[in-house]
């Protein structure tokens, strides 16, 4: 039975705490309702699968590459360009009318091993990373709505901009460089600094809006921020959300929750996805979903969730315990996660 899936149906409207739990089930797809482009991160491999590809044509209209648009992928060698992955991730769009968000060109944690290994001066160092954006951008041109241009830029302490590879080899003004070369390779794509953390980390959010004020001061092309919203059920207050999102919405960019999970065992005690753990789950996707709602329509870029099945997410690996972040099960079944987000609207 289809709504098996929302975990025990016996609902009251009202429980301790007067605390909201669903008393009416939407029986609807995710897309169905949702007023902006709902999004999936997915992997080329992950759509051969049937069971996996009817589900995410049912529920998403957006898709970005969880791994298979980064530079570790696309460039493994020097000079050597892989598309395989990601074309067969941008012909299931095509095929499907959906879509496409690009993620990501640069990032500090996607580096190939021959880049980190690179003995070129600093001006070829810039000119190969100049060319590899306008490679890729160009490539995708009128298939990829938009980019990330630049992911996670930032230290998590201190406002400052991340000791990478490419502050060191570029220099500091190198995430404004990079979003110039996309903009030269491709007029009409939306560009996107993409960060976690901008929800609750100030002295990141605050260093993330300077370097916006800069771009605006400088003409540096600029259309959208996306906030990771890898979250806990418990974990920001979602009225440091609103906040954050407030200072973006006032500058005028789209906002993109681009990395939606929400886990609810950071703790790593739970052993199973109990009743109350997905209530808990099920009132921050609808807080999350509401406070996305607020946002002007001309500004509302989409949110995109991070993985579709819990088993799939990458919160297992990189926290170590279980965990059940997504919106549907292993089985492909529905969450109580699934009518947070339904029961915003």
């Amino acid at each position: 039975m289809r709504n098996k899936t929302y975990l025990l149906l016996s609902f009251v409207l009202v429980h301790w705490g007067c605390q909201e739990t669903p008393s009416i089930l939407i029986d609807k797809n995710l897309k169905e309702v949702a007023t902006f482009p709902i999004g999936l991160a997915v992997q080329a491999n992950y759509l051969t699968n049937l069971r996996y590809s009817k589900t995410v044509l049912e529920e998403f209209n957006s898709l970005t590459a969880e791994r298979e648009m980064k530079q570790n992928v696309l460039m493994p060698e020097p000079n050597t360009y892989n598309w395989i992955y990601a074309d067969s991730i941008i012909a299931f769009a095509e095929r499907h009318q959906m879509r496409v968000h690009g993620h990501t060109l640069l990032w500090h944690s996607s580096i190939p091993y021959w880049l980190d290994l690179f003995q070129g001066t600093d001006a070829e160092f810039e000119t190969l990373i100049k060319t590899y954006i306008q490679t890729v951008v160009s490539r995708y041109a009128g298939k990829i709505t938009s980019w990330d241009v630049v992911n996670e830029a930032f230290e998590d302490e201190g406002g400052e901009l991340r000791n990478s590879l490419f502050q060191r080899r570029i220099g500091d003004d190198y995430v404004a460089k990079c979003f110039q070369w996309a903009r030269e390779a491709d007029p009409d794509v939306l560009l996107f600094y993409n960060d976690y953390g901008l929800v609750w980390n100030k002295s990141k959010c605050e260093a993330v809006i300077k370097m916006l004020d800069d771009f605006e001061n400088n003409n540096i092309p600029i259309d959208g921020i996306g906030l990771q919203m890898h979250i806990s059920d418990n974990y920001p207050r979602n009225s440091d959300i609103e906040k954050a999102v407030d200072l973006f919405v006032e500058r005028g960019l789209k906002i993109h929750f681009s990395e939606l999970d929400v886990r609810v065992n950071p703790n790593g005690t739970a052993t199973e996805l109990t009743q109350k753990l997905a209530e808990q789950q099920f009132r921050k996707v609808k807080a999350i979903t509401e406070i996305y709602n607020t946002i002007p329509t001309a500004q509302k870029s989409g949110i995109t969730l991070w993985g579709l099945r819990d088993n799939e997410s990458w919160v297992l690996a990189h926290w170590g315990n279980l965990d059940w972040a997504l919106f549907f099960d292993e089985k492909y079944e529905r969450k109580l996660a699934h009518q947070g987000f339904l029961q915003a609207f």
